[in-house]
């Protein structure tokens, strides 16, 4: 098995909770929003631990049940950064920052989960 490092999905997945603690840091410590960032910060750190655990699954189920979770995570994650943009507790220029970069995962978790569960 390849090294996470070596894993796109794992690395990108890692990437962007390391971009949600910061800025769930940046909100919470300038009392700024903490409700709707700490939401974001659970679903955003929630990926990455999801894809680690699938990379580890102990059958193609386990792993793709676990790569579904991370996709579900990846999909609330948008909705909590839309929610952030749309009451202007971050800029138009941070959000699409980070959105495109949620919505990535978006596209991969997809194509992973529809691949693991295709019929052959």
């Amino acid at each position: 098995m390849k090294e996470d490092k070596d894993n796109v999905i794992a690395a990108k997945s890692k990437a962007f909770a390391i971009r949600c603690i910061r800025l769930y840091q940046h909100l919470s410590g300038n009392n700024i929003e903490f409700i709707i960032c700490k939401q974001l910060l659970r679903s955003g750190t929630s990926i990455g631990a999801n894809v680690k655990e699938a990379l580890r699954g102990q059958s193609k189920a386990d792993f793709g049940t676990k790569m579904n979770i991370a996709l579900k995570e990846a999909c609330e994650s948008e909705y909590w950064l839309e929610l952030l943009m749309e009451t202007d507790y971050i800029s138009r220029e941070a959000f699409d920052s980070i959105i495109d970069d949620c919505r990535q995962l978006i596209r991969m978790l997809t194509a992973i989960v529809k691949t693991t569960f295709e019929k052959k």
